[in-house]
């Protein structure tokens, strides 16, 4: 029986780029737009926790190369489809080798404004700004949306304003503080010290870029490390005191960088230190666009979320 979740999605698709033409020999690649890109299609049921489960077979993903090429991520209950850009991804999938079965084994996990793609022995990637199929018309339409260029403060400044949005107190760096952005969001006020809860790491802590912290509480929620041009090892090892040190807390670690080093960013995290502590289940890739969309989807009419 055809699954209900692909036909509806195929309908859309038609509406949206014309009828798309299914490749040879496979039921989940097409060409779509006369041609202009080409879409792998790949569906999970949802399972207990919430959690979905992908398989990416290598041949396929190979068809993507050298083209406009989009991996599309569908699952039960979904509010918008998830298409992830397959070339900010190419260089990751070639460092790795498939599972026996020679497909890439991933999940997609669903948080309040914060969608994150886990690709198995690669790591976690923060894919929020490519939800939805008005990403995917401005991928096929004019490709590379454009976003302004972001200096290392103002991404402090956009990630300050999503943690804000989002309900959390946010710490910057005393040296930081006079540079932030305002142009870029609405003011918002700065944790004044951080809490007695990262006393043992305060030295450390004091370093990290963004911290979004329990509004009125002690509880850290998430740390940010903005590498652009510093080594994103340095900010591994920076979480991995954290994580080490405080290993119960419900936290999250990002290291926010520009897409040439998404590659870089899995070998680091998947060096044997960060296996043995398991920062790298918790440690998410973030690229400069990915902010500056999550901030404007969060934001988008003045509107706030917890």
């Amino acid at each position: 029986m055809p699954n209900p979740v692909k036909l509806a999605f195929l309908d859309e698709l038609q509406r949206r780029f014309g009828v798309p033409r299914k490749l040879d020999d496979s039921q989940s690649l097409f060409d779509i737009a006369d041609g202009k890109a080409r879409l792998y299609f790949r569906y999970s049921k949802k399972h207990p926790g919430n959690r979905t489960f992908f398989g990416l077979r290598k041949i396929d993903l190979q068809t993507l190369e050298g083209r406009i090429g989009v991996v599309c991520f569908v699952w039960d209950g979904q509010v918008e489809p998830l298409f992830v850009p397959f070339e900010e991804f190419e260089e990751v999938f070639s460092g790795m080798t498939p599972a026996s079965d020679g497909q890439y084994k991933a999940q997609v996990y669903e948080q309040v404004g914060a969608t994150e793609l886990y690709i198995a022995n690669a790591g976690r990637f923060n894919v929020e700004s490519y939800l939805g199929w008005d990403y995917l018309e401005s991928r096929v339409g004019v490709l590379g949306m454009a976003f302004p260029k972001l200096s290392h403060v103002q991404v402090q400044t956009l990630l300050g304003g999503i943690g804000d949005a989002k309900g959390f107190d946010v710490w910057v760096p005393t040296n930081d503080r006079g540079r932030l952005d305002w142009n870029l969001t609405s003011r918002f006020r700065l944790r004044d010290a951080l809490p007695p809860s990262l006393a043992l790491v305060r030295e450390v802590a004091e370093e990290i870029d963004v911290i979004w912290l329990e509004r009125g509480g002690d509880r850290p929620a998430a740390f940010y490390e903005v590498e652009h041009s510093t080594p994103i090892y340095s900010g591994l090892l920076r979480f991995n005191d954290v994580h080490l040190t405080l290993p119960n807390g419900p936290m999250r670690f990002g290291i926010v960088s520009n897409d040439e080093r998404r590659a870089l960013f899995v070998r680091q995290v998947g060096r044997p230190t960060f296996r043995a502590s398991r920062l790298r289940e918790l440690c998410t890739f973030f690229e400069y666009r990915n902010v500056f969309d999550w901030h404007r989807r969060l934001t988008r009419g003045g509107s706030r979320h917890e």
